[in-house]
Parts: C-alpha cells; sequence; structure tokens
C-alpha cells in the first residue's frame, strides 16, 4: 500500500484516555493521522490538514463534514476510540465507502436497550430487562421488578450510574441518582438515552472481559480477562483484569462462541469488539459488546506476535493491511484501575516508587493530578491511574498488583 493510501482519520473524544497510544501506533506504522475531537484545538487553524471538529452527536452531519475535507484530502480508514465516536465512525465510513460496520449495527450496540433486545430476540443469553422511562413513578416501577435488580443508563460507560437495588427502597434511591447523573453529564448524548434507563435481573457469577477484532464478520478472540474481584454492587467498580483466563478450557470457549453469536446478532462485521460476560452454572451471560478496543489505558496489557501494540492491530486492520498474528504474547499481564475510594480533591500521592518496585509490576501510571476533583462511581468515571504488571502466572499477576496497590497512599481532601 502506498503511503499516499495511508491516511488514517482517528476520532477522539476529549475526555478519552486513549490519544496518546493509538498517536504512537500510527507512528510506528507510518500512517498520515487526521484526529477529529467535538471541541475545537487552539491548533486546528495551523494544521487544517490534520485537525477537524465534529459534532459526535451529530452522525449525519459530521460524515458531511468529512466528505468535503476527504474531497481534497482523501481518507482510508475510520477508527473510533471510545464509546461515544463508534457510531459517527460507522456513519463517516458508510459516506466515504469505507469497510466499516453498518451504521444500524454501531448503533444498536451503543444503546443497551436495543442491544439487549436484539440479543434476546436472536436467542444469544441475556439477564432479564425492561425499559423505564424517567417520566415514569419509581415507586409504581419498584413493585413491578424482580429483586435483586441492577439499573443502568442506556449509553453511558466506565459503569457510570450502574447501581444495583434489592428491593423496592433501593430502587427508588437509584431511580432518582441515576436521573440527577443523566440530567449533569457533560457528553451529549441521544434524547432517548436521556429520557430512560434500563432495569435488568442481577447475574450473579464470575465476571470476564474478552478482547476481540472483527475481519469480515469473523472474530477473532485475543484476549479473555478475569476481574477477579467480585462485581456484586452496590456499584460496579472494575479494579482489576488478568490474562490469560484461569478458567477451564471449556468455560473459555463457551464465552467466546456466545461473543461470537452476539456479534453475529448485532450485525457487527468489523474492527475491535469488547464484550462484558457474566458466567455461572448456567452458562455465560452478554452484558455488553462494545463496538471499540478496551478503555483506559488497559490495553498496554496486550502485546501481539512480535511486540505489536493492539491500537497497531487496530490500526493494521482498519487500514486493510495483512495482519501478521493475533497470538498473544505468552506471559501473562495484567491492570489495576485504581479505584476512587471518596469524593473530594486530590491532595497528594505516596508511595508510587515503592509500588513501582514490587516483583513484577512493569508501571504505576498516576493519571490524575493534585489539586483535582475526584468524583467516585456511580457518579464518576474516571479512575486515579493504573497499575501494570507482567509475570509467569496470572496468580503472579494478581499478587503484585494488590501488593503494589496496598503501598500507594492517596490524600484526599
Amino acid at each position: 500500500m502506498s503511503s499516499s493510501a495511508n491516511r488514517l482519520l482517528l476520532l477522539l473524544p476529549t475526555t478519552t484516555y486513549r490519544t496518546e497510544a493509538f498517536v504512537e501506533a500510527a507512528t510506528k506504522l507510518g500512517v498520515e493521522l487526521v484526529c477529529a475531537s467535538e471541541r475545537p484545538s487552539t491548533l486546528e487553524h495551523l494544521a487544517p490538514d490534520s485537525l477537524v471538529t465534529l459534532d459526535f452527536a451529530d452522525p449525519r452531519a459530521s460524515a458531511e463534514t468529512i466528505a468535503r475535507f476527504a474531497a481534497r484530502r482523501p481518507i482510508h480508514a475510520v477508527v473510533p476510540v471510545d464509546d461515544q465516536t463508534t457510531v459517527v465512525a460507522a456513519a463517516i465510513s458508510q459516506r466515504l465507502g469505507l469497510k466499516s460496520n453498518s451504521l444500524p449495527a454501531a448503533a444498536i450496540a451503543r444503546d443497551k436497550h436495543a442491544m439487549r433486545r436484539c440479543l434476546a430476540e436472536a436467542g444469544v443469553p441475556v439477564p432479564r430487562f425492561r425499559l423505564v422511562r424517567l417520566s415514569d413513578d419509581p415507586a409504581a416501577r419498584a413493585e413491578e421488578v424482580d429483586y435483586p435488580c441492577v439499573l443502568k443508563p442506556l449509553a453511558l460507560s466506565a459503569s457510570r450510574g450502574v447501581i444495583r437495588a434489592n428491593d423496592a427502597r433501593e430502587f427508588v434511591a437509584a431511580f432518582h441518582r441515576i436521573a440527577a447523573i443523566l440530567e449533569n453529564v457533560e457528553a451529549r448524548l441521544p434524547d432517548e438515552a436521556r429520557q430512560a434507563l434500563l432495569v435488568e435481573q442481577f447475574i450473579a457469577g464470575h465476571e470476564v472481559a474478552l478482547e476481540g477484532l472483527l475481519v469480515g464478520g469473523t472474530l477473532h478472540v485475543l484476549a479473555i480477562f478475569d476481574k477477579p474481584d467480585p462485581l456484586d454492587g452496590p456499584f460496579f467498580e472494575e479494579t482489576i483484569y488478568v490474562t490469560p483466563s484461569r478458567l477451564p478450557e471449556p468455560a473459555q470457549a463457551c464465552i467466546a462462541a456466545v461473543t461470537r453469536d452476539a456479534c453475529s446478532a448485532l450485525g457487527l462485521t468489523e474492527g475491535p469488539i469488547h464484550a462484558e460476560l457474566r458466567l455461572n452454572e448456567r452458562g455465560p451471560f452478554v452484558l455488553e459488546v462494545a463496538a471499540r478496543s478496551i478503555g483506559g489505558l488497559c490495553s498496554r496489557t496486550l502485546t501481539f506476535g512480535t511486540g505489536l501494540s493492539l491500537e497497531e492491530l487496530i490500526l493494521s486492520h482498519a487500514l486493510g493491511r495483512p495482519l501478521q498474528s493475533l497470538e498473544r504474547e505468552r506471559r501473562a499481564a495484567g491492570v489495576m484501575m485504581i479505584p476512587i475510594p471518596r469524593a473530594g480533591r486530590l491532595a497528594s500521592v505516596h508511595g508510587a516508587d515503592e509500588a513501582t518496585a514490587v516483583d513484577g509490576v512493569e508501571e504505576v501510571a498516576i493519571t490524575m493530578h493534585p489539586g483535582q476533583e475526584v468524583v467516585p462511581l456511580p457518579e464518576g468515571w474516571q479512575y486515579l491511574g493504573f497499575i501494570f504488571a507482567r509475570a509467569d502466572t496470572p496468580d503472579a499477576v494478581e499478587q503484585a498488583l494488590r501488593q503494589a496497590h496496598a503501598r500507594l497512599h492517596f490524600a484526599i481532601e
């Protein structure tokens, strides 16, 4: 492929953690990047050929803006990095005639209720669910559901606004709390996503995440992550991810098969997917399939073939380049998303050097700075930082992450 056929549009929300990893991957691959964000960059007038402002909440207008841009500087691939850009990416790709997920598939995967309905109709195992409008009387709705249940917004990510209720009183409290979150959310959401929420059966069991790459409708499983901390509520803060999974091979094969069925039912065919599933004696249940790669800085745990990053794989696939190896490195790897213990202002961080010195720990990345306001779940969506570890076994990785976290001290005022 000539370098002129190497221009890629990267859709980067200003709030994403993913910019650096994708820009670095593009540099390594010799790809010319055009970066689009929802807020104008102060440098845009200096680099009009590589920086664009788009309204991510208006896919059609964004597609027209890029079509005009591409008339003078052709775009050969479009990659969304976070949930809020998956639908826009599909709309732009469709307008430019590029290989991507269809617009209806991307839209269904972005809406938790539409996704549940689609998967249930296709016979893919999902929790029982119902849509509840914010204009409804929560006390009346609370009498109609089985407990325990989980209430969640339709279009937020990173477990934001996801709350377990064990009885009618907790249901009403969770309903009002999510309504307040949706009223104050910064991101522009579709109207439906601001006016309703999803109520679903709480599924007990072992939670896993599956990272995959769809190529021509075929799902290639890149990694299955165990989440060793129990995620039983009332909030669902993700902490530790470890791969390879310690589940028995038949269970892992079942997780992969159900995820394949889910992608097929949703009509997703191209690019990265990040799926969340719960596994119990009845088998795996799909909680989510997102048409994007793993969030935060977590992709640093994944290396493929001869040292390729996840982002290099994603960009290579988008540009139609041959994919060398989709085999993950042999060693076990993991990440801990450092949870925010309480709300306030971050005053100081101590123990980072001691945490980094733990055997197996590769890096401690504190992503919040002193003076920054910190907001825990369910209102918040960010982490204090990330701890990365590699070792010979998944157990050793998990142990290293826990030891490193124990050495960190965050003063929050």
